[in-house]
């Protein structure tokens, strides 16, 4: 799955256009690699997040298309 769709679909970014922009400017790291909106991600990934001057660091454990809101967050784990 993207990455993009990804932040979308488990919630921790709202909109994919905003998940977009994060990831285009070089604010998402997969595995500790700058990672684009159009990267993979699978299982067991670790994503590192910069929400200003904050990071949040999210193991993925599930990919599914869709998801009830009040599922969201079985799809990854907070790390950090």
């Amino acid at each position: 799955m993207r990455l993009d769709k990804f932040l979308k679909v488990s919630r921790v970014i709202k909109r994919r256009t905003v998940a977009k922009d994060v990831s285009d400017a070089g604010r998402v790291l997969i595995n500790g690699r700058v990672a684009k909106a159009s990267s993979e991600v699978k299982i067991g990934d670790a994503l590192e997040i910069g929400f200003g001057a904050k990071k949040m660091i999210i193991e993925i454990l599930e990919i599914k298309e869709t998801v009830p809101a009040n599922e969201a967050k079985n799809l990854y784990r907070i790390v950090e």
